[in-house]
């Protein structure tokens, strides 16, 4: 964090230095406030960059073994170039070298963990041990170290769904 907010402020000194030599170069016909609006876009942009960057950055810190399955974007009232461009704020990844697969009953089961990274104050990762069911594509959590299924969680997915295409074998 604190070395953002030092990027941040070297990035507005430079571009508040930009400001000043645009001023120099026009014989002092721009207005002095152009410079610490110079500085201030430099480090507005530089957040929006490192805002923006966040997911492509955590992707390539993941093993070449793990797989997005999915990504939450969202728009924010206080960063409005969020509403013509969303900004990715969460993301799920299986590690497709830790999944178990099993055949019981004609039935392929897969138990495998889905991470859960969130863009907070703080990154935030969290697991969940699920079980799925590949023919029937029910997806089940599992509780605890035991792994105790939770049935009254039990959700269906459609075919399509790109959990169900990254966690069960092809066919």
């Amino acid at each position: 964090m604190i070395w953002h907010l030092i990027a941040a402020l070297f990035a507005g000194l430079g571009a508040a230095g930009i400001g000043l030599l645009l001023r120099s170069l026009s014989g002092n016909r721009l207005p002095r406030w152009v410079i610490p609006v110079c500085g201030g876009l430099g480090m507005l942009v530089y957040q929006i960059h490192h805002e923006y960057s966040w997911f492509r950055y955590k992707q390539e810190q993941l093993p070449e073994s793990a797989q997005v399955v999915s990504t939450e974007r969202d728009s924010m009232l206080w960063r409005p170039w969020t509403y013509l461009y969303p900004m990715t704020v969460g993301f799920s990844v299986i590690d497709s070298d830790n999944t178990l697969v099993r055949e019981s009953d004609d039935e392929t089961l897969v138990e495998f963990l889905l991470y859960r990274f969130r863009k907070e104050y703080v990154d935030v990762v969290d697991h969940q041990a699920y079980l799925l069911n590949c023919n029937a594509r029910e997806l089940l959590p599992l509780a605890g170290e035991s792994r105790r299924p939770q049935v009254d969680q039990l959700r269906r997915l459609e075919p399509s769904a790109p959990l169900v295409q990254a966690v069960c074998p092809a066919d």
